[in-house]
């Protein structure tokens, strides 16, 4: 290993009950979970406080898993060792990334809003249903940044930047989260979006972004180079790995992370479009269904009311009601031409209307 440049004086060694016990205060960090975290429990009780419900689920997913994971990503042991392990940054650009955003999406917080605040809400509907929504947020502009944003940063200065300036540092957690937000967003559909590909679409997209995460990982992993080197070799950590191991682990944790979280993300979308094709044939099903229904009702109709004519005209007796029935065929009905009337078929008016008594009290 290269020669320190000055002695170490940053966290103790990593270890497995350390990675639980290990803690760091960001105090923008920590205003920002509150804030999303008081905000969401306050929709919830809003609507419930009005008697409608909000599943424990949702609250779960976005305040438990997302948020935790926010917590753990900057607060946590990452957040400690964020400076120091290059791994562990690239623990924390897989969460905030990915895990963050999906749970964040997962707790349907523009529906909560929407729910909270009707007002305010239809607003933020006709945005989202906008022209210029549905250019910014297509799904695969969304995918190219998810990837494109964080190679950016690791290739770039961008990256050595977050060490030396907070304000870059938390704002770059902004910016990792931001793409993966809007991906799940337009691809869950929880929540309202800007318009409904279909699920072949999503799950191109969501493969497109499976490889680039793979494709990212493996860049970081065959870089001859050491990104950070000055920065890690100032930092001195003594405990080990290798700057060159450290890095190559942080290019499996991204590959392997990333493609753990998109790839049962990919199953969800196959398993969401089976079920939006099992839906889509009920229903045209069940239209089929009610047309032969209603083709057969109006058929046994105007085969009642003929009986009752034909009755009449012989003076027996018949059902007055089914006499007045329609005897026009409806669509796709071949007994009888839709256009004509059935007065018009009827043998009595063939020659026009002649004045004879309809009424058989007469």
């Amino acid at each position: 290993m290269a020669v320190l440049a000055s002695p170490y004086h940053g966290p103790p060694q990593l270890t497995l009950p350390r990675a639980f016990a290990e803690w760091t205060a960001d105090p923008a960090m920590i205003a920002l979970i509150v804030v999303l975290g008081i905000a969401y429990l306050g929709g919830v009780y809003r609507l419930r406080r009005r008697g409608e419900e909000w599943k424990p689920g949702r609250v779960v997913a976005f305040c438990v898993l997302g948020l935790g994971f926010l917590a753990i990503a900057t607060l946590g042991w990452v957040g400690v060792y964020q400076n120091i392990l290059f791994y562990a940054r690239a623990t924390q650009t897989v969460l905030l990334v990915l895990l963050v955003p999906l749970f964040l999406a997962m707790g349907k917080p523009m529906t909560l809003f929407i729910q909270s605040f009707p007002g305010p809400g239809e607003t933020l509907v006709k945005i989202i249903r906008s022209k210029v929504s549905r250019i910014v947020f297509f799904p695969a502009v969304t995918s190219f940044l998810l990837i494109g944003i964080p190679m950016s940063m690791y290739f770039t200065g961008w990256y050595t930047a977050t060490f030396h300036s907070g304000a870059v540092r938390d704002l770059t957690f902004l910016i990792l989260m931001a793409p993966g937000y809007v991906f799940f967003w337009t691809l869950l559909r929880l929540d309202p979006v800007p318009r409904e590909y279909p699920y072949g679409v999503g799950m191109w997209i969501t493969a497109a972004e499976v490889v680039g995460d793979a494709f990212f990982g493996l860049a970081i992993i065959a870089d001859t180079n050491i990104i950070a080197q000055a920065h890690y070799l100032a930092a001195g950590w003594p405990f080990g790995p290798t700057l060159a191991t450290d890095q190559v682990l942080g290019g499996g944790i991204i590959w392997i992370l990333g493609d753990a979280v998109g790839l049962p993300f990919l199953a969800v979308q196959l398993i969401q479009m089976m079920r939006a094709d099992k839906v889509e044939a009920a229903e045209i099903d069940a239209e089929l269904d009610a047309r032969e229904a209603a083709r057969a009702e109006r058929k046994k109709a105007r085969e009642a009311a003929r009986a009752a004519r034909a009755a009449w005209r012989e003076g027996k007796d018949y059902d007055p009601v089914a006499a007045v029935g329609d005897t026009e065929a409806g669509p796709g009905d071949a007994d009888d031409d839709p256009e004509r009337p059935w007065w018009l078929n009827d043998p009595r008016f063939n020659g026009g209307l002649r004045r004879e008594s309809v009424n058989p009290g007469e």
